[in-house]
């Protein structure tokens, strides 16, 4: 995700808008021509606000009310894109930069379908907890039972086995999907599930 925006000051809301409308306008082509599809695209903030003249300090004893005088608007707005073929990321930025646009922030990295790849560190997870299971119960000379309760916490590793009367508790971390790699590094979802039996 990269955000930009331009900001322009005028006499008149109209005289700043029409520069920033430009520059905006232009990245926007910048990014069409880039094959940015439109629902990736979203204004984060327009705002046109007056400008007020400073005035000058009041030293003495008596300050008489004085109005500040509207002498100009800003007019200000921001763009967030999401930039789906990482490839790509160089060429937005360099034609932002040509764009004349300011405010430039990212790349931020993240994950686009979040709860898919949770689901899919939780499934792994379950498994090796199970496998783990199965083989602790055939070295311990023990059977597993129901399984009593279920577990889960993410985000960091962790393994963990515990005893407690005649139950017996298995975590498992496996190796978490991680989003596409890219030179600055990855982002992973981990899940940490903690499944509980019974033993005979």
């Amino acid at each position: 995700t990269i955000s930009f925006g331009a900001t322009k000051d005028g006499a008149t809301v109209a005289l700043a808008q029409k520069d920033v409308t430009t520059k905006i306008d232009a990245a926007l082509a910048m990014l069409k021509a880039n094959n940015i599809d439109e629902k990736d695209i979203k204004t984060v903030d327009y705002s046109a606000n007056p400008q007020y003249e400073i005035l000058p300090p009041c030293y003495s004893g008596y300050c008489p009310g004085r109005e500040q005088k509207i002498i100009g608007y800003s007019v200000n707005q921001m763009i967030a894109v999401k930039v789906r073929d990482t490839e790509k990321v160089g060429a937005i930025l360099d034609g932002l930069a040509k764009a004349e646009v300011s405010n430039i922030s990212g790349p931020d990295f993240t994950i686009d379908d979040e709860e898919a790849v949770k689901a899919e560190a939780r499934e792994l997870a379950i498994k090796d907890a199970k496998m783990k299971a199965k083989v602790l119960s055939k070295q311990l000379d023990v059977k597993l039972g129901r399984i009593i309760s279920f577990n889960e916490s993410g985000f960091y590793p962790m393994y963990d086995k515990s005893f407690a009367g005649n139950v017996m508790s298995m975590s498992a971390v496996p190796e978490a999907a991680p989003s596409p790699a890219l030179p600055v590094g990855e982002n992973k979802i981990t899940s940490n599930v903690t499944i509980t039996y019974e033993i005979r």
